[in-house]
């Protein structure tokens, strides 16, 4: 499943949404709310969730071979359900 996330202008209670070239679905589903967000306004990612992704990051990198295996990681959590 392809999800694009936009914010976009009203304008007369009008919003156009262009899809890229590659979106090939006929039919979509589509949730309105309003964004706090102006137009030219980027998201901004908690500092935590930034520090956490480093850190994750510079683990990997130093210990490559230290790494849980998808279906294992999912067995595990299965487990503790």
């Amino acid at each position: 499943m392809e999800a694009i996330r936009k914010i976009v202008s009203v304008k007369n209670r009008t919003i156009t949404i262009v899809l890229p070239d590659d979106f090939d679905a006929n039919q979509v589903e589509v949730i309105i709310f309003p964004s706090e967000k102006s137009d030219n306004s980027e998201y901004n990612v908690p500092q935590w969730q930034i520090d956490r992704v480093r850190d994750r990051t510079e683990n990997y990198l130093n210990n490559p071979e230290d790494v849980t295996d998808i279906d294992d990681f999912l067995k595990e959590i299965e487990g503790e359900l």
